[in-house]
């Protein structure tokens, strides 16, 4: 967990070809964007934005992937993943079959710099 409030949470996922992996979860059960009211997608779409702006502030990715898929889980999220040139699936979506083998881990981000960087978009 690297934020939360009482309507969302942000949270960094354990996954090492894509260090920096966020996930922005709606806190109450909704299935899709369009249950929820114009003020509250612009509210979750905030947290998302700010994700990606720290992403690219502290790890200066080739790109930043916004997805939300909720095929497997249908409760609200999205993910938020940097993106390097020299990933194992770029160009392609990081859940298509690899593009080439694992290279060098690349360093994750702090966690504590993370936080604090996302406190401050939030706040």
């Amino acid at each position: 967990m690297l934020w939360r409030d009482e309507f969302c949470r942000i949270v960094l996922i354990d996954e090492p070809d894509y260090p920096g992996f966020c996930r922005v979860v709606l806190e109450r059960h909704v299935k899709e964007m369009t249950d929820l009211v114009p003020a509250e997608r612009a509210r979750l779409m905030n947290a998302v934005f700010a994700t990606e702006a720290v992403l690219r502030e502290l790890l200066s990715p080739r790109k930043v992937n916004l997805a939300s898929l909720g095929n497997a889980v249908p409760h609200l999220h999205w993910h938020v993943i940097p993106r390097h040139g020299d990933d194992r699936h770029f160009p392609k979506p990081i859940w298509a079959e690899p593009s080439r083998a694992r290279g060098a881990p690349r360093a994750a981000p702090d966690r504590a710099t993370l936080t604090a960087a996302l406190k401050a978009h939030l706040s």
